[in-house]
């Protein structure tokens, strides 16, 4: 056991290493693209397109190789190719190379992503999983604000060699992680039988498609990442500065404080999740963001009055936050339930995907609501995703084991302090 914490110790160093270069980045590749190279706001569009659309490109593959090497190749492919993008589309100062350089950088991201949540799987056991998962929330959200505050130290506009040298230390970075998870050997996929249903599907993504809870999952997830990740730093943010009026210096804050309310309720919202149902906690998350939409409807009303809708903005980033704490121990672990030991890296690949495609949608529809001037129209269909989310998350649990909705898991920990108890009656 303690081999195992000190692999899953290097594999969350490992993700705090990734969301850092993420968060370095990634905030400055459109004014890069735009404003330093002076190649327009189309071509930086076209950039962010072919950075999303990596990964439709790459998933597939990515979930076949893990399930038939390992996640620790895979992983150690996907540094390369980030390390290669990266670097390289700090050199590069044509839309050609940009878009090539970002295509790799893209890929290699999103390879890492289910190589690093198969790793945590593999050096957990059920009862352990959802705080890692928590855990690892919580520091890719650190590693996220801290690479964003070090990069903007680090950004001038005027002088392009400030961005190539962003991006050549963020080639570095996913060499460190490289170094510090993708040597890190992993114990042997446990062997488990598949879960309820799952066993006579074939193989790969044909298997996960016939199984319906794992869809249902998936569409799930969507709607989760489209209503809520997809909008936070897109369609609300655009609300916000366009709608309402808030400063850009003030969204920033906003922001800082959906990553520290992440930061100081995690460890403490997992300590209730772990008893309690996990459908009941993802439908809690949901009700959480009603009340963040209904607080964004408050700002939008009262946008002349600046200092009560500046608080209210950032009351809406703040409860984003208590809704993501309460579904990062849940939605990894049950996607990990779910697949059968030999298709896990499929299962944690199809999860990806369809994040990635929610997370790339979410901002054109959001964005195009708000632009449109029809900020009524885009709250209000906000609210009624997030209803949704409650009711597909309230009628998964029929399609859930007790032990895949932590109903075993409750059970026993309300026993031991029983047992405990009549022991010491006992004595």
């Amino acid at each position: 056991m303690k081999e195992w914490g000190g692999r899953l110790r290097r594999v969350q160093i490992g993700n705090a290493l990734s969301a850092f270069g993420s968060g370095f980045t990634l905030p400055y590749m459109f004014v890069y693209v735009d404003q330093v190279r002076g190649l327009g706001a189309a071509a930086a569009g076209a950039v962010f397109t072919v950075f999303a659309l990596a990964a439709l490109a790459v998933l597939p593959f990515t979930g076949r190789g893990i399930d038939r090497y390992g996640p620790r190749p895979v992983l150690l492919a996907g540094t390369a190719m980030a390390a290669v993008g990266a670097f390289a589309f700090g050199q590069a100062a044509g839309t050609a190379g940009l878009l090539l350089s970002s295509f790799l950088f893209g890929a290699g991201v999103t390879t890492c992503q289910p190589a690093l949540a198969t790793m945590i799987v593999r050096c957990t056991g059920r009862t352990e999983r959802s705080r890692a998962f928590a855990l690892q929330f919580t520091l890719v959200n650190l590693g996220m604000g801290i690479g964003a505050l070090v990069g903007g130290q680090i950004v001038d506009t005027s002088d392009p060699a400030s961005l190539t040298r962003l991006f050549t230390i963020e080639a570095l970075t996913f060499l460190g992680l490289a170094a510090v998870t993708g040597t890190a050997k992993m114990p042997p996929a446990a062997v488990e039988p598949a879960p309820a249903g799952a066993t006579g599907r074939g193989g790969g993504l044909r298997a996960m498609v016939a199984d319906k809870a794992m869809l249902r999952l998936c569409a799930l997830a969507g709607l989760i990442f489209f209503t809520c990740y997809g909008q936070f730093e897109s369609g609300v943010a655009a609300f916000a500065t366009d709608t309402v009026g808030t400063a850009p210096s003030t969204l920033g804050l906003a922001i800082g404080a959906n990553a520290l309310t992440i930061v100081l309720l995690q460890m403490f919202v997992v300590r209730i999740t772990e008893r309690r149902r996990r459908t009941t906690a993802m439908a809690a998350a949901g009700l959480v963001w009603l009340g963040a939409w209904g607080m964004a409807v408050v700002a939008g009303l009262i946008r002349t009055e600046a200092v009560a809708a500046t608080v209210a903005i950032v009351a809406v980033y703040a409860l984003f936050g208590v809704g993501e704490s309460l579904l990062a121990p849940t939605m990894g672990p049950i996607v990990a339930d779910l697949a059968p030991s030999r298709l896990l890296g499929t299962y944690n690949a199809g999860y990806a995907l369809v994040k990635q495609i929610a997370v790339a949608v979410g901002p054109a529809v959001g964005v195009l609501l708000v632009g449109s001037g029809t900020w009524p129209l885009y709250l209000a269909a906000m609210a009624l995703c997030t209803l949704l989310i409650v009711a597909l998350a309230v009628r998964l649990r029929e399609h859930l084991t007790p032990a895949q909705d932590n109903v075993r898991v409750l059970a026993v920990a309300q026993r031991e302090p029983r047992a405990a108890r009549e022991l010491q009656t006992a004595a």
